[in-house]
């Protein structure tokens, strides 16, 4: 059954509720000037990442990424899906502990880390426990309700911009390639796209269509860097960790009846992240699952979701995550470029085999 439009859907969402919130500070922090060429460079390497990724899943229909490591040899579902696991699991926490801190600085300031994190967790296991199709409904619905909004609160971002922070454009300084807060950009992109490998088994999807998915999604990047930059300038909007929910806090409309917009885009941005949660405990549970086929898979869910909650508790601040996603650093750039690229080997290596044993 082609879930084409669930697919892309799906991307697009998990995509925003990260893009709005780290992906700003990474860049605004990589380079004072020319920030437009940092943001194309890594929009342009993201693009060929899942274009290779998709390209080496269609020569296995109906096969996920498990079954194709698998077929190649259990040395190779270690060596690559191994690093998976652990890349997953820290990617939820990170994400987790996070969203929980970002909550607590916005509106929830009373209220303790553990129940917060707690509410993040348990409503992406429930989520995650219903199926995969169960997540993409709710994707579905999700996207009904919330996207307008998030349109909404980008058009009036507008209000407070000068255009004269745009300038200079072409001063550009490639040193930002070696930039730590650059690198960290990354985690924008790597972990979105892997679902794709995982799905086949249950339904296809167009390629075209998530490839469209990805240039439709170019300008929420810029938006996400240049409104801030825009709004205080390169000086002030480097020393905030979330400048795009800064930017939104300073917007003032006097026919709404609500005091803070933004609290509708952290409301919005955090469905879609619980989403993106629920996703990942359904993958790392599927590897495991695979290894051991005894337990059965909303065994794995629940258990993964405790050790995840666990190691949320065990964080004591903003400080600790930003350690963690320096650690993270070698599995998210190893799942960024090994396992797509790992995957299209695999698939033109089987079909020039194919075509041998035709001859």
């Amino acid at each position: 059954m082609d879930k084409s439009y669930h697919v892309v859907l799906m991307y697009g969402l998990t995509q925003l509720g990260f893009m709005f919130f780290f992906y700003p500070y990474d860049i605004i922090a990589s380079t004072t000037e020319g920030h437009w060429f940092a943001i194309t460079f890594g929009i342009a390497i993201n693009m060929l990442i899942v274009w290779a990724y998709m390209k080496g899943l269609s020569y296995f229909p109906k096969q996920d990424i498990i079954s194709i490591y698998l077929g190649v040899g259990k040395w190779a579902a270690i060596l690559f899906l191994l690093p998976l696991v652990l890349f997953l699991i820290v990617v939820n926490i990170f994400t987790v502990r996070a969203f929980a801190d970002i909550i607590t600085l916005v509106f929830l300031t009373n209220t303790p880390m553990w129940a917060i994190t707690g509410l993040l967790i348990v409503i992406s296991t429930y989520i995650a426990l219903n199926g995969v199709n169960a997540i993409f409904r709710t994707g579905l619905l999700l996207a009904l309700l919330f996207l307008p909004l998030i349109l909404f609160t980008i058009f009036i971002s507008f209000q407070n911009v000068d255009f004269r922070y745009l300038f200079p454009l072409f001063n550009i300084n490639f040193s930002f390639m070696t930039k730590p807060a650059y690198l960290q950009s990354f985690s924008a992109f790597a972990g979105n796209f892997l679902f794709l490998g995982f799905v086949q088994p249950y339904f296809s999807f167009s390629r075209k269509k998530v490839m469209f998915t990805l240039v439709a999604l170019v300008p929420f990047f810029f938006l996400s860097v240049y409104l801030p930059l825009l709004t205080f300038g390169q000086a002030t909007a480097s020393n905030f960790k979330f400048p795009f929910v800064i930017l939104v806090s300073t917007i003032h409309i006097n026919w709404l009846m609500f005091d803070r917009v933004t609290i509708f885009l952290l409301l919005c941005l955090i469905t879609f992240t619980m989403l993106f949660i629920s996703l990942l405990l359904w993958e790392v549970s599927r590897i495991l699952n695979r290894a051991m086929p005894k337990v059965k898979l909303n065994y794995y869910v629940i258990g993964v979701a405790a050790i995840i909650y666990g190691c949320c508790l065990l964080i004591p601040n903003w400080e600790s995550i930003q350690v963690i996603m320096k650690w993270n650093m070698v599995f998210r750039f190893f799942v960024l470029f090994a396992i797509p690229f790992s995957i299209l080997f695999i698939g033109l290596r089987s079909r020039r085999m194919d075509k041998d044993e035709s001859v």
